[in-house]
């Protein structure tokens, strides 16, 4: 009997899984992904600013070497790939609402998800292999009116930047926003398992 009543006090000092409110829990997941949209928007609006900036410089720069024209021609390539992803990306999340099918919006966002790991993932480096050769072509004609020590620390600064954006900036953002999904995800999982357990 005594062993009985230790494993009641045991049992009883559990803690209780506390029930996720279905309207708090859709509410949150909504704001999570008006956050996560608003940020994609605008990526896609620098995206669409830049392209059409390298677009402006192609067709009406006075570039005389080869290299220039072809260095932005690369660059509009890139972008544009860059700004599907996006759009893609976009797409996804924004297709339905999860107040309607928590469990079809629950499947959009592991999509989602997949879908940024791709691009934080392989398609960063090719772009940046892009953007660095685009980049590196344009600026053999901008860079070659200047000191030869002026161009060596634009190179440099080049460089730093590419480390500094590979190595941390994409680390940071790759963290925060894969915090974000996951705690979105969860939420909608946590909602899911209440309904399958009631």
């Amino acid at each position: 009997m005594k062993d009985f009543e230790h494993l009641m006090t045991v049992w009883q000092g559990q803690p209780v899984k506390e029930q996720l409110s279905v309207d708090e829990a859709l509410k949150q997941v909504k704001k999570g992904i008006s956050g996560l949209s608003h940020k994609l928007i605008w990526g896609i609006v620098g995206i669409v600013l830049t392209t059409a900036l390298v677009v402006y410089l192609t067709l009406f720069g006075a570039f005389v070497e080869w290299t220039s024209q072809l260095g932005l021609v690369i660059l509009i390539v890139g972008t544009i790939m860059y700004l599907a992803l996006q759009i893609g990306d976009y797409r996804t999340i924004s297709k339905h609402d999860p107040t309607t099918n928590p469990v079809l919006y629950l499947e959009m966002l592991k999509i989602y998800q997949k879908r940024r790991a791709y691009l934080f993932g392989r398609f960063w480096y090719l772009y940046g292999v892009i953007v660095t050769a685009g980049l590196s072509l344009f600026s053999f004609e901008i860079l070659e009116r200047l000191s030869i020590q002026v161009r060596i620390i634009c190179y440099i600064a080049w460089v730093a930047y590419l480390l500094f954006a590979t190595y941390y900036l994409k680390d940071r953002i790759i963290k925060t926003e894969k915090e974000k999904v996951s705690l979105m995800i969860g939420r909608l999982e946590r909602l899911k398992e209440q309904f399958i357990h009631e």
